[in-house]
């Protein structure tokens, strides 16, 4: 897949909004890509999962034993990629602020991991998901995203492939530009503003 034919998909899926939106992270932009939309098409999930599976694998990316993803946006990305990929998936939640195992799962000691995010803007969940694994026994070898929206910028502290990498400008509260500062700001994602 090329990189238009990348947003395509998410522009068929409703996925790639604008307007002004707070992100997770405290940043606004004008940007703002919702996952959730483009993986609710399973058949458009799969061929965007593919894509990063094949990319994956192009770069001789692994041997992996294990997904984990941070919940929510990584869930159903990183379970996907699994399937591509032949290896089982699990995920990580928030419990009081840390990326936490819950469910049952469990990571045996030395299992090399594979990180896979939805978006990422700065990187900052890569790196809490990441040192979670790490801190439960785990050897995070890799990450991935569907999107890097940080065009490139973005420190996950392993080999990072996205599918796509895109530069959205983000901005701070107090340098935001005259179309941002004129409207009310959304938050669209499902984390807590930090």
């Amino acid at each position: 897949m090329t990189d238009e034919d990348i947003l395509a998909e998410f522009r068929a899926a409703g996925a790639l909004l604008t307007g002004h939106f707070r992100l997770s992270s405290g940043l606004h932009s004008d940007t703002y890509l919702q996952c959730a939309r483009v993986m609710m098409d399973a058949a458009r999930g799969e061929r965007l999962c593919k894509a990063l599976a094949d990319k994956l694998r192009g770069e001789g990316a692994g041997p992996f034993d294990m997904i984990a993803s941070p919940a929510m946006g990584g869930v159903i990305v990183g379970y996907e990629v699994g399937r591509q990929l032949g290896i089982p998936a699990m995920f990580y939640e928030r419990v009081e602020g840390r990326f936490t195992l819950r469910r049952g799962f469990a990571m045996a000691p030395g299992t090399r991991c594979l990180m896979v995010e939805d978006v990422v803007t700065t990187g900052l969940s890569s790196r809490e998901c990441i040192q979670a694994i790490t801190g439960d026994g785990g050897v995070a070898v890799a990450a991935a995203a569907l999107v890097d929206r940080s065009g490139g910028k973005a420190d996950i502290g392993v080999p990072f492939t996205p599918l796509v990498t895109l530069e959205i400008k983000n901005y701070t509260g107090d340098d935001l530009p005259p179309h941002l500062a004129a409207t009310e700001a959304v938050k669209p994602g499902s984390r807590a503003l930090r």
